[in-house]
């Protein structure tokens, strides 16, 4: 019998664990693949809590995270742990998700060492190289070197078509987010806080770095503006750790009435409180994905998207950080049932949940095995 075929599944924050867990259980069911999780630990806190969700073990942490890292310095550090890991292990292929700092030095590092590097959820493009900042950087340093490009859509195919990537290497495979929540939908557990009786309830999200300081001081006094107009609505916002996020919103929501501040919600409650929730109000990027797969409008507090598609579908709308404009829009889905109605069509852009499934059939494709 062959021996396996080595596979290194590098995670470095929560979205890339949430997004990675589909492909890792398949690899771990496929007999021709040994799996190793590996993670970098960027985010150190809000990784093992969805892996364990999902039933996946690491094997090993790099655990990068220092108090006050800047950018240079997170890098770097990865780039020191990595290298030597990869030595250590000589994977056949490396496997990785999305645009954080740990996907773009882990490209790199295979580059370096001549490792395929196979990239998930590769082909998504802004215009602007500083929107959204770091991750459009890191992105296009991924696909400049991956081997295997696992686009979630065909527009993300046509993005690495124009940046020259090799029709051969391009395989639209859907999103693993979309595999993620169909299997979650039916395990998450009830959500650990209960909205008053018939109100609605509007789920936040922000953290972006670009959004940091005045144009976040805009979007949080758009949702005091919005509790007080519509006394029906609640709005629960999960705060990101950062603390410029967590200070300012403690500060401007925290003694609001139906603003509900908390930690970040594990994976299963995040999805019950999506599947609970009326609206979807964010500036990441996994929600765009997953809210309209629910039926849940999706208003972007940004200037531009990677994720066009869903905005061309007409389930999701960039509304911007203007504090007016976020007030309007909102206003519009909770007083006009038909504008409610043309974006809650329970449909989505990003896949029919068997995304992983491919990505592992083109990886044993590519290796032979």
């Amino acid at each position: 019998m062959a021996s396996k075929k080595r596979i290194l599944c590098i995670i470095g924050t929560r979205p890339e664990a949430i997004k990675m867990a589909p492909v890792i259980l398949k690899l771990q069911e496929a007999p021709w693949a040994e799996t190793i999780v590996v993670a970098t630990g960027q985010h150190r806190e809000l990784l093992e809590q969805p892996l364990s969700a999902f039933g996946v073990k690491l094997q090993k942490n790099l655990d990068v995270m220092t108090d006050g890292q800047t950018l240079s310095s997170l890098t770097s550090r990865i780039f020191d742990r990595l290298g030597p890991c990869l030595t250590e292990l000589a994977p056949d292929m490396l496997l990785a998700q999305g645009d954080t700092t740990s996907v773009m030095v882990a490209a790199i590092s295979c580059f370096y060492q001549n490792i395929p590097f196979g990239h998930v959820e590769a082909g998504l493009r802004t215009a602007t190289i500083q929107q959204p900042f770091p991750e459009e950087f890191n992105r296009r340093v991924a696909g400049l070197l991956s081997t295997l490009h696992f686009a979630p859509t065909e527009k993300a195919r046509d993005n690495l078509h124009r940046d020259g990537a090799s029709s051969n290497h391009i395989f639209v495979t859907g999103n693993t987010g979309i595999d993620a929540l169909y299997w979650m939908r039916d395990r998450a557990p009830p959500m650990s806080f209960e909205p008053a009786e018939r109100a609605r309830l509007i789920l936040v999200t922000a953290h972006r770095r670009e959004n940091m300081g005045e144009p976040m001081r805009e979007m949080f006094q758009a949702i005091i503006d919005l509790s007080l107009i519509h006394p029906d609505v609640e709005f629960v916002y999960p705060v990101h750790p950062n603390p410029n996020v967590r200070q300012m919103a403690e500060h401007m929501l925290g003694a609001q009435p139906r603003v509900r501040i908390c930690q970040p919600l594990d994976y299963p409650e995040l999805v019950g409180v999506l599947a609970r929730s009326d609206i979807v109000l964010t500036d990441s990027g996994g929600l765009q994905e997953e809210a309209p797969a629910l039926g849940k409008p999706v208003l972007v507090m940004r200037s531009e998207t990677e994720r066009p598609e869903a905005v061309d579908l007409g389930v999701a709308r960039l509304v911007g950080s203007d504090r007016n404009r976020i007030v309007k829009e909102v206003s519009r889905l909770l007083d006009d049932p038909e504008a409610y109605r043309s974006m809650a069509l329970g449909v989505s852009p990003y896949g029919d949940g068997m995304a992983a499934e491919r990505i592992c059939g083109y990886v044993k494709d590519y290796l032979g095995a």
